[in-house]
């Protein structure tokens, strides 16, 4: 170990699980790196232990880091999101000099990374927000990387970020440039929203299997089997078949022995905190971020059980052309959903660079997300695909394909809805989404009502069906009102 002055390619401060393995990823496509921790002996403990004997060099301060590396010096951190992000910012501009590089690889809210990107371009250096998607695995093998910031650091980075990266069809790169300022880190936020969507429907999915069609967790994992085989393959399908092979010490599947208790990181909340500040219904995303507060209510939930009727599940298995028929309806009701998490995710990303002038390549974010990352799959490709025919599409529910698929699901969809209802089964992501997809393609709704009750009680007008939109108008519903009314605008 030693500072070998200026040879380092990038330097790396934070030696987690995710930083160590992007060190060591970064090593294996042939770059050197300089490694940095806080605590300075985990620095020690990698160079000696997995780091042995690769081009990784490792130092105990940041002045030694800066001299380790070549100019530009590029330097990420793997540390953890919100202040200490700050202040590793701040111990670092003082070593380092302009148009060197701080790229931010944690799972940092969007609106941070647009200060930070503002702060360190004031003093003369380049910024970059990146998500950073796959997990252990990912950032060791070939992460998803969404890169965002100082569009002048994105050349200088892009070498690195594209060897690193998981590589799909043709070795294409799944990760290009995204955008300015916190660009990158909002569209790994809506990954990141869409995967609480997938995990919560393929739990729902798992539910009514084990409860409704009474299946064992070996038929269950041959279902996920089956279907990782066809359009709905992906990783989370992959995952979910092996959880359910996977057998505790006393040869019983481990799953049921673990608490049904989900925590969260705050992504998913991210996601729908954006979704109600720019309108954008994101129903599916948002009810599978509070299915997993109400499941942390552990205690409470065995409390409520003891009071209430359950409704009565079939006593025997579904077996034979109903078990088959109900588990087709349930691929279909997953499918189907799973385009409405989609659906709901884009259009948040699309409202967003309305806002901020984000130029978004919609068709390139699905391809950066085919491979490395937790959402991963096969689908991406159609929505690729999708954005290929129309760049301006307005909702993934208006493409051919998709519009097709999802009318064709309905009947599916609603059988399995009913039937979770009917057997008090909860299953609240499937439901929002058709629910959704319900008012979604509904001419009309009961808003005219909703208005009137404004405009009667608060003044806060209407339009009509027989004027032009824009004018707005208020009734003195009772007759003890005045003409007057309150100015219009939409939070």
């Amino acid at each position: 170990m030693g500072s070998r002055e200026g040879t380092a390619d990038i330097g790396l401060i934070g030696l987690a699980v995710m930083g160590e393995n992007l060190v060591l990823n970064m090593e294996s496509k042939g770059f050197v790196v300089a490694v940095y921790n806080r605590t300075v002996s985990k620095v020690d403990d990698f160079i000696q232990g997995r780091g042995a004997g690769k081009r990784i060099i490792g130092v105990k301060s940041l002045d030694a880091l800066a001299a380790a590396l070549k100019r530009p010096r590029k330097v990420m951190l793997m540390v953890k999101a919100g202040q200490a992000v700050d202040e590793t910012i701040e111990q670092l501009l003082p070593v380092l000099e302009p148009g060197d590089i701080i790229i931010d690889g944690g799972n940092s809210n969007y609106q941070d990374t647009m200060r930070r990107t503002s702060y360190v371009e004031s003093k003369g250096l380049l910024y970059i927000g990146s998500g950073v998607s796959g997990g252990e695995e990912g950032a060791l093998n070939g992460p998803s990387l969404m890169p965002g910031g100082s569009p002048a650091a994105w050349p200088l980075i892009k070498p690195i970020f594209q060897a690193i990266a998981a590589k799909v069809e043709g070795g294409i790169p799944c990760c290009d440039w995204v955008g300015e300022n916190g660009a990158g880190h909002f569209v790994k936020m809506v990954h990141n929203g869409i995967e609480y969507g997938d995990m919560q429907l393929i739990s729902e999915t798992y539910w009514l299997m084990k409860h409704y069609v009474g299946m064992s967790h070996e038929e269950m994992a041959d279902v996920f089997d089956e279907w990782n085989r066809t359009e709905l393959d992906s990783y989370l399908i992959e995952i979910t078949r092996d959880i359910l092979r996977y057998k505790d010490s006393d040869g019983s599947p481990l799953v049921e022995k673990i608490l049904d208790a989900a925590g969260q990181k705050g992504t998913g909340k991210w996601t729908g905190m954006t979704a109600l500040d720019f309108g954008v219904p994101l129903t599916l995303i948002v009810e599978a971020v509070f299915a997993r507060s109400l499941s942390s209510q552990k205690e409470e939930r065995s409390r409520a059980a003891a009071l209430f009727t359950k409704p009565s599940l079939p006593r025997e298995p579904l077996t034979g052309d109903a078990g088959k028929s109900f588990i087709q309806d349930l691929k279909q009701a997953l499918y189907a959903s799973k385009i409405v998490s989609y659906a709901q995710g884009y259009l948040l990303m699309r409202e967003a660079a309305k806002a901020y002038g984000w130029k978004l390549n919609y068709g390139g974010i699905a391809l950066m997300w085919r491979g490395g990352c937790i959402i991963r799959s096969a689908f991406l490709g159609k929505i690729k695909e999708a954005f290929d025919r129309n760049p301006e599409l307005e909702n993934l529910l208006q493409d051919p394909f998709f519009s097709s698929v999802v009318d064709k699901a309905q009947a599916s969809w609603r059988r399995v809805a009913m039937t979770a209802l009917q057997y008090g089964l909860p299953v609240p992501a499937l439901t929002s989404a058709l629910t959704y997809f319900d008012g979604y393609r509904s001419e009309t709704l009961p808003a005219n009502l909703l208005q009137a009750q404004r405009d009667y009680f608060g003044a806060h007008t209407y339009e009509r069906t027989d004027r032009p939109r824009g004018e707005f108008f208020h009734t003195n519903w009772t007759g003890r009102g005045g003409s007057t009314s309150a100015s219009t605008y939409t939070v």
